[in-house]
């Protein structure tokens, strides 16, 4: 193992304490600090030291793919590492947004390298814009893309303080009788589609997302100033007030409201509406650009290619809880091989924890002090600091007393 340094993201929505505390370093700061990377993605690579110089993590993997990836993960994934682990720290609500599944992002790609596809618009991670494209027969600029990569998103984000995020769509009925509370009759078809169940989802989102451009800010603002009570009117009029002309205020309603409590879990698999609220976690994704956007964003919504990408079912529980392995060892186990995500506790007055994962290694550690030992390389590390680990190398052993998350290929 080896002290990675992580690289910093200063999107507008990041808290100007969250991070700096957890390092150690004077809060607040100058600028908002919204992400931790820690990872090889080209646009925020973490380093490690090399003869007193810090080098890129990506340009290790390209160099020496087997070496620290492994084979079997080359096979698989290519020469690139299939995940990215982030500490977020969300001062204010990021986007709703959404994510292809493999099949989609293979295809929308290709369709728009080839320029046969209209694009709308696309973002790396959450806070930087897509790259414009250029139509590949006639070579003409054709603005933002939706597809960047050829990868799929999917995503967990597991709270290290309390955490508010938007999850999925819940019972449309439920969601009925909350827009119908607000007392704006623009509503009632609204209103009427949810009222036919998940069948009337599709149709809700796309009249809200295609609402006359005109009309945008005398709905929201009716919304806001309704006399209506509760989370869901306390939501849209907080919402309202940052996003004053964006229907998306009203499309935020359809969906779970989540309030996780450290150490619970959202998951975001292809095709999922979300966005975070407020809060600090950790999150873990598949390594790919390809975001699809529905509202709470100033930047351009591709209606017609976020309605043919989302999944309108309900979800019943958006709320994951995490599952013990062995002692002072959990997961939150997913449906992909891209990543996996253990939180492990250990204690100085405890045994040691041996963790045999395959592939190469992300430590994080948040609290207290961790060593980390793969057998190649042994490190310790403080609360904000993480380590990276080849695949050649040997189960981790972690010890000392703290708490640390290891990122890890899916089985």
């Amino acid at each position: 193992m080896e002290l990675l340094h992580g690289s910093i993201r200063d999107y507008a929505w990041g808290s100007r304490s969250a991070l700096a505390e957890l390092q150690g370093r004077p809060a607040p700061t100058d600028g908002p600090e919204a992400e931790l990377w820690l990872g090889a993605h080209p646009g925020g690579p973490a380093t490690v030291d090399r003869d007193g110089v810090r080098v890129s993590l990506t340009d290790l993997l390209v160099a020496e793919p087997d070496h620290w990836l492994g084979t079997e993960v080359v096979g698989r994934f290519g020469t690139r590492l299939p995940f990215l682990l982030k500490v977020l720290a969300a001062d204010a609500p990021l986007s709703l947004q959404a994510h292809p599944d493999a099949e989609q992002a293979r295809a929308g790609y290709a369709a728009e390298q080839a320029g046969v596809q209209p694009a709308g618009a696309g973002q790396a991670g959450a806070g930087q814009a897509g790259d414009g494209w250029v139509d590949g027969l006639a070579g003409r600029a054709r603005g933002p893309r939706n597809y960047v990569d050829p990868y799929h998103k999917p995503e967990l984000l597991v709270a290290l303080t309390p955490f508010d995020a938007l999850c999925g769509f819940r019972d449309p009925q439920v969601s009925a009788t909350a827009l119908a509370g607000f007392g704006v009759p623009e509503l009632s078809p609204v209103v009427a589609a949810l009222r036919a169940g998940p069948a009337g989802l599709r149709e809700a989102v796309r009249v809200l997302l295609s609402w006359p451009d005109a009309d945008r800010a005398g709905l929201v603002e009716a919304v806001r100033a309704a006399d209506a009570g509760g989370p869901d009117a306390e939501l849209a009029r907080d919402l309202a007030t940052r996003y004053p002309a964006d229907p998306g205020v009203l499309v935020a309603l359809l969906l779970h409201h989540v309030r996780l409590t450290p150490g619970e879990a959202i998951w975001m698999p292809a095709g999922n509406l979300h966005a975070y609220l407020s809060g600090t976690g950790v999150e873990i994704m598949a390594a790919s650009d390809n975001v699809l956007r529905g509202g709470l964003t100033p930047k351009h919504v591709d209606v017609d290619e976020l309605l043919r990408v989302l999944r309108f079912e309900v979800l019943d529980e958006p709320v994951l809880v995490a599952r013990p392995v062995t002692p002072g060892v959990v997961c939150w186990p997913v449906p992909v091989d891209d990543f996996a995500l253990h939180r492990v506790t250990v204690d100085a007055a405890g045994p040691e924890v041996r963790l045999p994962l395959p592939g190469p290694r992300v430590v994080f550690c948040h609290q207290g002090k961790v060593g980390v030992d793969d057998g190649q390389g042994a490190v310790m590390l403080g609360p904000g600091q993480a380590a990276v680990g080849r695949a050649a190398g040997a189960a981790l052993v972690l010890s000392g007393t703290g708490t640390a998350f290891v990122a890890s290929c899916g089985g």
